[in-house]
């Protein structure tokens, strides 16, 4: 479950202007046809519109059972306080189109939340103390730099009481505590896969490369299937040209896993995604949403934030085993060197050369290090380039002598690429947030669930 923080200020006191009503802009603009590439260019600061407010009976639902989950029901008052809370952290204006899209997401989170709830209640270490609940609402509020009974406070004002805040609070330190003691030890990668990946990455850095966030609606999850996906992007669009925060529109809406980090897809590389989709990524600019994309199972929202040539390079590593000759040594001196060079040639590894070079009369050895293939001097750019690693290529003449070269390591290098490290943590939070997904649908999928 997603804790429901409010991003900014800005959120807090558009609720206490209304906001938790349904409302409309004074001037409605819808987005274009889902044919174009742009629906428009995202305002990097939204500023926040002065609402007008639909009548209260827009809002309204009826405070009986609306759910029953194995023996626990949700309410219509369970619904109304998740459906504010949606609106306020979304930061949408929402009109009477678009509340059912956020009563239907309202429901699916209570349901998932009393599922969340029920798993957690079978472990007896896995009590939340109020203390605990009490830290987290507080860590809430600094964010917005105020105490925690002013944040509750501001809630209340505008029909988000506190027992609401403090069960969802309770139901994700539960449930963070169970996934992780119960899926961690899964979740670890091999040395493997992390070389599979470190492979991917310096492979795809020579492509061209996006900065995305995206929004994901799940057509088996939405009311009217496939167009019913489509029209809910297209509300959620017009919400994000109007003003509302893309990384809270997609945290609250989105079905990808990238929900939780506000729809951060990270760099996505040129063709690994669906062909409509790279379409759309080649033809949006930077700063500009994308109307809805049809892929197999969804529709999608992109938002270009950034854009990136391949900007790799090829690093080798030589070392080698040099006799020193001036530019104008007889051919006869030459061809001696390099006959005593080719005779020894057989016998080199990387890992021996230089000690053989060191125990030989007449013979210099040297580590050249990691370079660019650009920058190695011309003579030895072209074994840099082809010769495979580990071996040990030459005589090669320059101004100084004749060398034999040891490429002992190629790989592509690019200030942008992760490090080890990185790679191996984004392998276990992916792991670890599959793990998660299977888990719930596997709770949903045992579970009797009754809806009115």
């Amino acid at each position: 479950m997603r804790v429901m923080r409010f991003a900014t200020v800005a959120a807090m006191s558009a609720l206490t202007a209304g906001i938790a009503l349904a409302q409309t802009p004074a001037a409605r603009q819808d987005p274009p046809a889902q044919g174009a590439t742009a629906a428009g260019t995202l305002r990097p600061t939204p500023v926040r519109r002065e609402p007008r407010m639909l009548d209260r009976a827009d809002f309204q639902i009826a405070d009986g059972v609306v759910a029953v989950v194995n023996d626990q029901i949700i309410t219509g008052y369970d619904l109304r306080q998740r459906m504010l809370m949606i609106i306020a952290m979304s930061e949408v204006q929402p009109t009477e189109e678009d509340l059912p899209q956020i009563q239907r997401q309202a429901l699916d989170g209570l349901i998932d939340d009393r599922l969340k709830a029920q798993e957690i209640a079978r472990y007896e270490d896995l009590k939340v103390t109020e203390e605990e609940i009490d830290q987290e609402i507080g860590a809430m509020a600094a964010e917005l730099r105020t105490s925690a009974e002013a944040y509750l406070d501001l809630l209340a004002q505008v029909g988000i009481q506190p027992r609401t805040v403090r069960e969802q609070v309770r139901v994700s330190i539960g449930w963070r505590r169970l996934v992780g003691g119960r899926f961690s030890s899964r979740a670890r990668v091999s040395k493997a896969q992390i070389d599979q990946a470190m492979r991917q990455v310096e492979e795809a850095a020579t492509k061209r490369q996006y900065l995305i966030g995206e929004i994901y609606l799940e057509a088996a999850q939405t009311q009217g299937g496939m167009q019913g996906a489509v029209n809910g992007a297209q509300q959620l669009i017009r919400q994000m040209i109007q003003g509302a925060p893309f990384q809270a529109v997609a945290q609250q809406f989105s079905d990808a896993p990238s929900a939780v980090r506000g729809g951060d897809a990270g760099w996505v590389v040129e063709g690994t995604v669906a062909p409509a989709l790279q379409q759309a990524m080649d033809n949006l600019e930077v700063g500009q949403l994308s109307n809805p994309i049809v892929v197999e199972g969804g529709v999608y929202v992109i938002y270009m934030r950034d854009k990136r040539q391949g900007s790799a390079t090829q690093l080798v590593s030589l070392r080698q085993i040099m006799i020193e000759l001036p530019e104008g040594a007889p051919a006869e001196t030459v061809q001696a060197a390099a006959d005593r060079l080719t005779g020894l040639q057989p016998q080199l590894t990387c890992e021996n050369m230089l000690t053989r070079a060191s125990s030989e009369v007449g013979l210099l050895g040297s580590d050249l290090g990691e370079s660019d293939v650009q920058s190695i001097i011309p003579q030895f750019q072209q074994i840099a380039t082809d010769a495979p690693d580990g071996s040990i290529a030459g005589p090669v003449r320059s101004p100084l002598g004749l060398h034999l070269v040891g490429v002992c390591g190629r790989r592509v290098g690019s200030a942008a690429l992760p490090s080890r490290d990185e790679v191996e943590s984004r392998l276990q939070r992916s792991q670890l947030s599959m793990l998660e997904r299977r888990y719930i649908r596997d709770l949903r999928a045992d579970a009797l669930i009754e809806t009115k």
